[in-house]
């Protein structure tokens, strides 16, 4: 198939630096291996804490991500963008706590937590301007994305908080560019249903 083809982005000077990173890793170079997780960490934490909420799970799931770069290394062969290869080890792992999380809690993915302790609420109550509002908006979008098939959210958070192309979200996920922009369609359908209220303002 063309999507295990290297990306045209793959040749950048920046994956580059990764691909050399990681052969320094496989051979055990554990400042490269810093490198590599000071480079990437945000895109990681980032990615794991939008399909998975905001809770303690975010930082235990990114360094397991990391953990699986270390150990994969050796075997690390640059087939596409480096950045590809590390999110699709992202995907495989938070798809794997969400599944676990579905057979221990009757409750839905929650984006908020402790976030719906903090008191902006009142705050909203007493000074209902443009910032609280767009603030409440961008809760109600994640809270919406929280509600999407895994493969959906996984999709709707590559494209629309890590700014990937249709053909990397689709070698992420293992899937046709035809079949990520369905994806993309019944996401942002639904997306549309649940923010109804917020469209028609």
């Amino acid at each position: 198939m063309a999507r295990n083809e290297p990306s045209p982005a793959g040749t950048s000077e920046e994956d580059a630096r990764d691909v050399a990173l990681m052969q320094l890793v496989g051979a055990g170079n554990t400042s490269a291996f810093e490198e590599l997780v000071e480079r990437h960490q945000r895109l990681v934490v980032g990615t794991v804490g939008r399909m998975l909420g905001n809770n303690s799970d975010v930082e235990d799931i990114a360094q397991q991500v990391f953990v699986r770069v270390w150990k994969s290394a050796r075997r690390y062969v640059p087939r596409a963008k480096f950045t590809t290869w590390l999110l699709k080890i992202t995907r495989n792992l938070v798809f794997n706590e969400v599944r676990r999380r579905s057979r221990h809690a009757q409750l839905p993915l929650q984006v908020e937590s402790e976030d719906e302790e903090r008191p902006i609420k009142d705050e909203r109550a007493m000074a209902p301007d443009a910032a609280l509002l767009e603030q409440e908006l961008q809760r109600a979008i994640e809270a919406a994305i929280a509600q999407l098939p895994e493969t959906q959210r996984m999709a709707v958070v590559l494209r629309r908080y890590d700014d990937l192309s249709y053909e990397q979200i689709a070698d992420v996920l293992d899937q046709s560019v035809p079949a990520v922009k369905s994806l993309l369609f019944r996401a942002r359908t639904q997306l549309r249903a649940h923010l109804g209220r917020y469209l028609a303002g």
